[in-house]
């Protein structure tokens, strides 16, 4: 099903699927329920995919980057998120975050960090949330305020994946007069003098990735560490979120296949009346309609993914489309697989349960899914070009 239901992929595409789907199921299948159950954030795991070149997806290669295509990057998050859904998940943020010091950083910044993060040795956050500025994130509060070669970082954000287990804070913070041009993205050392985190956040899933709120008092970055130019922040920010948006996709993509397999392989197994679940024709249409589902939204996001790396002018619509789209539906999907299992579906032993709970999440960040209607409402109204 995975491979014969799913969009045209190019050899070297097949080949990195084969690469992650092994990887996945090698190294992250067997310990995903106990890292969930446990809260452990796998540093080993994650170390052994930078090997494998998944934690400088898209970075430069001179850095050690592996330069990858959007498409390429979605096709690996699919895999891992297959059967953990919340390592994969972060190591699509780990990404985005070392992507903009890859693309935005200085020379002396892409020398001092490239190698270490797209090794996956050292790890990055990405801080744009606040206690108040959330979908409306250009009202952030955090000031970062020139003094001399320095910034001086005064602030907080919440709900931040990696937190207090990361080495670098890609942070958003206001430089400037309000609203969004006022915005600057630094790259700031986690373990600064004046950084302090806050307790780690019990969640309903993403368990395997701590996630707390980050305090800043006056905390002195060199003004080297500032990422492309001053007041320019929202706009890498943003720029950072269109590929976010396509992992998040496809990390829903994943989540929802793995579910999907798991739904079929049960109604083979599971008996009741005297025939296999999977003679009950009712069953067999929702079984259909999830594998619709899943295949339309695969197309949406894979044409987002072309969009983004044609530099189309239309890339940012589509990717919140497929972010939509493909969030939804996945969740769904997880859902309907969980029905289809009935009571084991809602047990720790069967990893539906962790598959529904890891998904749901991403219906809500990289912005929410009302964001992203927003977004393609705005389009649509105030261009005369059309979504094709």
């Amino acid at each position: 099903m995975s491979n014969s239901m799913t969009t045209e992929l190019e050899e070297a595409q097949q080949a990195y699927r084969e690469a992650a789907r092994d990887f996945a199921q090698a190294e992250l299948a067997p310990h995903a329920a106990r890292w969930d159950a446990e809260g452990i954030f796998p540093r080993e795991a994650i170390a052994k995919a930078g090997e494998l070149g998944f934690c400088g997806l898209y970075m430069d290669p001179d850095i050690g980057g592996s330069g990858l295509s959007r498409l390429d990057a979605a096709v690996v998050i699919e895999e891992l998120a297959n059967v953990d859904p919340s390592t994969g998940a972060f190591v699509s943020i780990h990404n985005m975050a070392s992507w903009m010091v890859s693309k935005w950083g200085t020379d002396a910044l892409r020398a001092e960090w490239g190698q270490a993060l797209s090794s996956g040795s050292k790890l990055a956050s990405y801080c744009l949330t606040e206690p108040g500025a959330g979908s409306d994130a250009a009202s952030l509060k955090t000031t970062a305020v020139r003094d001399g070669d320095h910034f001086v970082l005064n602030g907080s954000k919440a709900f931040i994946s990696g937190a207090g287990a990361t080495e670098l804070l890609v942070v958003m913070a206001r430089t400037g007069g309000p609203g969004a041009k006022g915005v600057s993205a630094i790259a700031v050392p986690a373990d600064l003098p004046g950084i302090s985190y806050g307790r780690k956040e019990e969640k309903m899933g993403w368990n395997s990735q701590p996630t707390r709120g980050i305090t800043f008092e006056n905390v002195r970055v060199p003004v080297g560490n500032l990422l492309g130019e001053e007041g320019s922040g929202f706009k890498l920010a943003m720029k950072g979120l269109d590929g976010g948006r396509i992992n998040i996709a496809a990390g829903s993509l994943g989540a929802a296949q793995g579910a999907l397999d798991a739904a079929r392989r049960y109604m083979g197994e599971r008996r009741q009346f005297g025939k296999p679940l999977a003679d009950f024709q009712a069953l067999q249409f929702k079984l259909a309609d999830m594998a619709t589902q899943l295949v339309a939204a695969r197309q949406m996001v894979h044409t987002a993914a072309r969009k983004l790396d044609a530099g189309a002018s239309d890339a940012t619509v589509w990717c919140a489309m497929a972010k939509r789209f493909a969030t939804d539906a996945g969740f769904q999907i997880c859902n309907d697989a969980l029905q289809i299992h009935g009571g084991y579906g809602y047990i720790r032993e069967y990893p539906i349960e962790r598959l529904l709970r890891d998904s749901r999440v991403h219906q809500i960040l990289e912005g929410t899914n009302e964001i992203m209607r927003v977004i393609v409402a705005r389009h649509l109204l105030n261009t005369e070009e059309e979504l094709r």
